[in-house]
């Protein structure tokens, strides 16, 4: 059984869903799950679509030719299609902290995450020992202010060498440019503590207990050149009290962390999300 997944956005307007939706259907398919969205204010349609196909009868390329002519350029469509038997390969960028690193990999060692992880990319030597201990290929990158055009140089030859298909800075303590920013657009899943831009600097937990603060939060978005600023793909937030200390905020925080990166790297490796306007939809 051959199965897809069909992302669709354009302007919204009359019988996209019935258009679509007969398309596989006359294609001999049957549609497993359908979730839609139109957003009133910018007028835009957004479409996810699952469907599965006899695997001797379908032809991927023919469906994608004759689906653009019949389809999407009646709707002026942005259209996407993901096959189910090819995961995503995901690059892993780490520098020290390791809470990140060991549950993505733990995560991906039990099968939770439908992906690849062909390497693992650092700007230390630190972790080295954890990406042996997964079996994943680990390359030390050191990056100082003189070297880090061709530091990323470097980074490119080896994503490209693996077929990447997208990034995810696992507490990766390194802005990245817009020369790789521009090879992964809204490819590369970041994460950080939620108190930005109000508890800024390098001890946000912190600046956060002198305030008094009674809830802490993570935030995965997509980097983009303006600096955290990029579309969000998931959030989360937890209570805490008088009682924690800096050390209890800090645990806490990377807790949160590591759900909401987690959760945002399945969305990703799963086609749930799109991005419109520096916003994403984000699909069920």
């Amino acid at each position: 059984m051959k199965k897809i997944t069909l992302l669709i956005n354009c302007k919204d307007q009359p019988n996209i869903v019935a258009t679509v939706t007969n398309f596989i259907v006359l294609n001999k398919g049957n549609i497993v799950y359908l979730d839609q969205h139109v957003d009133r204010d910018q007028n835009i349609f957004f479409m996810r679509i699952k469907a599965e196909f006899d695997n001797t009868k379908f032809s991927e390329n023919s469906f994608k030719t004759d689906f653009e002519y019949n389809i999407s350029q009646k709707f002026n469509m942005n259209w996407s299609m993901y096959s189910d038997d090819k995961k995503l390969k995901m690059a892993l960028f780490i520098s020290k902290y390791d809470h990140c690193l060991y549950d993505l990999l733990g995560r991906y060692n039990s099968n939770e995450l439908n992906l690849e992880i062909p390497l693992i990319i650092s700007n230390h030597d630190d972790l080295r020992s954890i990406a042996n201990s997964f079996n994943i290929p680990y390359y030390h990158i050191t990056i100082t202010k003189e070297n880090k055009a061709q530091a990323e140089e470097k980074q490119l030859e080896l994503l490209t060498k693996h077929k990447i298909d997208f990034i995810v800075l696992a507490r990766y303590m390194q802005i990245i440019s817009s020369k790789i920013i521009n090879k992964f657009p809204y490819r590369i899943v970041n994460i950080h503590h939620s108190f930005l831009p109000a508890f800024v600097g390098a001890k946000p937990y912190h600046s956060a207990f002198k305030r008094g603060v009674k809830i802490i939060g993570a935030t995965s978005h997509y980097v983009t050149e303006e600096l955290d600023a990029g579309p969000i793909i998931a959030q989360d937030v937890a209570h805490v009290s008088h009682a924690y200390s800096i050390a209890d905020l800090i645990a806490k925080g990377r807790d949160l962390e590591k759900i909401v990166l987690s959760n945002a790297v399945k969305l990703h490796a799963n086609h749930k999300v799109m991005v419109y306007n520096n916003k994403t939809v984000v699909f069920s």
